[in-house]
């Protein structure tokens, strides 16, 4: 029998409560760190040898040379073909969305002069970039085209990806996807040894400047080990859900949408807000009514029963403040006129506004991104973006005036920092050495 934890903001121990809810999800990775720190070593060390390895312990995908790993470009193609028409529009549909939200976060080069002395930033695009997707038991076209379509956007000129596959295939779906985004060269390999792979470099799959996209536990500590050696995007970590619900709530939409996220992953949260405690009632019961039909109902009932939350708030001012403490990956505001709350919003990956918005859309074709922050990195980082694929040089130029200028200040600040060598720089621009 599944019981869901029930908590209300005026219990005396409501913080404690929930923080140790929330910590639960923070297990030791200590092990999980030894072991990809082997798998990126052996990748290292040995390259494609470690890669044949690895596919065949892994995948179950047994080849005797690496090339095996790399998907013809022309498979893309012909994926287009093998899929159904109605999955085929919808890739379209998705991708002209994803592309559209896209285009409005590009960044441009800028100047400005201010006394004869020009600023700027130069904006160029990441050279080549990893995407990773994952794969395995579940197919993700969908995230193929979150993280090929704004790197195409902001210019990225060549787009290498990865993917598990086991026994050493790749859903045709994955193949249409990767081409409508762009991909230009696919390996079928995944888990740490295809970071490492991307990161490092081998013979067969080449070494690139970013790595962005989500993974499982391994795939994540491998981002966290050779970032620096790369770029990443984020530590992306199991999905979650927050839905702030008034009493006009819809009981049905709301299940089916913590439904939506428990089903990810064992480790995936669904919490409903609500200041409601009789709408709390109908929801855990339409929970128990329904959870017998659902496809994925094991995992549902994992996921709800270890991290699933019913929370009784005061207001909903009260849930947005609750809400903005825990900052989760995805807010769903299901409440009349919720627009007039979203300045009170402050830490959140994506928000959901109104009923009519379940979080479900923006996993597949809204067109904002559905790779998000997660376990309350809201506070502090964004969703994946065209930004994300762009770098900005600064630029700075000078007259022979705003030169002299800029030495009187500089020579002394160095002066003060004990940087006689910058005073020196500085000072020969100021005139004092002119012959």
């Amino acid at each position: 029998m599944l019981s869901i934890k029930k908590i209300s903001s005026s219990d005396k121990k409501f913080s404690e409560n929930l923080k140790n809810n929330i910590l639960q999800r923070k297990f030791n990775t200590s092990g999980i760190k030894d072991k990809v720190k082997d798998i990126i070593s052996e990748v290292r060390k040995n390259g494609d040898e470690a890669l044949i390895k690895f596919s065949g312990k892994y995948d179950n995908y047994y080849i005797d040379n690496a090339k095996d790993l790399e998907i013809p470009k022309e498979k893309f193609l012909e994926a287009l073909d093998k899929i159904s028409k109605e999955e085929l529009e919808a890739l379209k549909y998705a991708k002209k969305r994803i592309e559209e939200f896209a285009s409005h976060q590009k960044s441009k080069s800028w100047d400005y002069t201010s006394e004869e002395i020009k600023l700027g930033e130069k904006i160029t695009p990441i050279n080549k970039v990893g995407i990773y997707v994952p794969g395995g038991s579940a197919v993700y076209p969908s995230s193929v085209l979150m993280n090929a379509v704004p790197a195409k956007v902001a210019g990225v000129k060549e787009i290498i990806m990865v993917v598990p596959s086991p026994n050493g295939e790749v859903n045709n779906l994955v193949l249409a996807a990767a081409h409508l985004g762009g991909v230009d060269r696919l390996f079928r390999i995944g888990g740490a040894h295809a970071i490492a792979a991307l990161a490092i470099g081998t013979n067969t799959i080449p070494k690139v400047n970013m790595i962005v996209g989500p993974g499982n536990q391994y795939v994540a500590e491998a981002k966290k080990e050779l970032y620096g050696e790369v770029g990443i995007d984020s530590f992306a970590g199991p999905s979650e859900i927050l839905i702030i619900a008034d009493s006009k709530a819809n009981i049905s939409w709301i299940v089916a949408d913590l439904f939506s996220q428990a089903e990810h992953d064992v480790l995936a949260q669904s919490i409903l807000i609500s200041p409601d405690k009789d709408l709390l009632q109908k929801v855990e019961e339409h929970i128990l009514k329904e959870l017998p039909n659902q496809e994925r109902k094991g995992i549902i009932k994992e996921s709800l029963q270890n991290f699933g939350l019913l929370i009784n708030s005061k207001n909903i001012e009260e849930a947005i403040k609750i809400s903005n403490d825990l900052a989760p990956e995805h807010l769903q505001m299901s409440v009349e006129n919720s627009e007039d709350y979203l300045d009170k919003i402050e830490n959140a990956g994506a928000i959901f506004l109104g009923e009519y918005t379940p979080e479900v859309f923006g996993d597949y074709c809204a067109g904002s991104n559905h790779v998000l922050p997660t376990v309350g990195t809201a506070k502090f980082s964004s969703p994946l973006g065209v930004y994300d694929f762009q770098k900005r040089s600064n630029i700075i130029k000078c007259s022979k005036k705003s030169s002299r200028i800029l030495a009187k200040h500089a020579t002394v600040i160095a002066n003060a920092e004990g940087l006689f060598s910058h005073k020196e720089s500085a000072a020969l621009r100021k005139g004092e050495y002119d012959e």
